[in-house]
């Protein structure tokens, strides 16, 4: 369900606005990241393959930088990144992403042990630290590759992601917020997750830029307690 040439040539129309297939910029068949590095926080694969049982969700929730510190840093995530996804244009470049022209939104890949930490608590991580009512933007970040978006992989993680976005539309109504405008959709549906070039992948980390640029546009609501 969801709750919704040249880069600046004809068709560029709004950062605002949704790309037509169409007019998506046309990609490329080499992916943007060669030769992947381990995690620089974890030391883990960044790409896989994991140990058994290691389940992935990916997490659409402003700038991918600050998303993926917020993962790395909690118990049972084995491995994070980031990169782009619901969009057309295979393979993007992050300065085409930045066009509003392929369609994508920066997203991070949350990898991690279902037996050390739930689908419920990184969603609820998810939803207290971005504003899910902004629609295209995320405080002074504008555009479509800031939406926000869950994209599941398992039966487990697409139910706790409508159980957790109900509970937590409520919570922000009674607080007049609006409507939450978060996609919920199969990560087979939202198309793949092409991954970021090198400098983004751990881009806040001690070892690169770790006084770089943070937005977490929260709503500052809390998510309620379970009943």
């Amino acid at each position: 369900m969801t709750f919704l040439n040249s880069l600046f040539g004809p068709g560029s129309g709004s950062k605002t606005t949704m790309v037509a297939p169409e007019d998506a910029l046309p990609g490329r068949t080499a992916p943007q990241l060669q030769n992947p590095r381990p995690h620089t926080v974890l030391g883990s694969s960044i790409t896989g393959p994991w140990e058994p049982g290691t389940r992935v969700l990916y997490l659409a929730m402003g700038c991918f930088w600050g998303a993926e510190e917020i993962y790395w840093q909690v118990p049972g995530v084995v491995s994070t990144a980031v990169g782009y996804m619901g969009g057309t244009t295979p393979n993007p470049t992050y300065e085409e992403v930045c066009t509003a022209r392929t369609g994508h939104t920066e997203t991070a890949l949350v990898a991690y042990d279902p037996t050390k930490v739930s689908e419920a608590e990184l969603l609820k991580i998810f939803w207290e630290r971005h504003d899910p009512t902004q629609g295209f933007r995320q405080g002074n970040d504008v555009g479509t590759q800031y939406r926000s978006g869950i994209y599941w992989t398992t039966p487990e993680q697409a139910e706790a992601a409508q159980e957790t976005a109900k509970r937590y539309a409520e919570v922000l109504s009674a607080k007049g917020y609006d409507a939450i405008t978060t996609e919920i959709e199969p990560a087979a549906e939202a198309g793949p997750f092409y991954y970021a070039e090198d400098y983004h992948q751990q881009y806040l980390s001690a070892a690169k830029n770790p006084n770089g640029y943070r937005c977490h546009a929260t709503t500052g609501v809390p998510f309620p307690d379970a009943a």
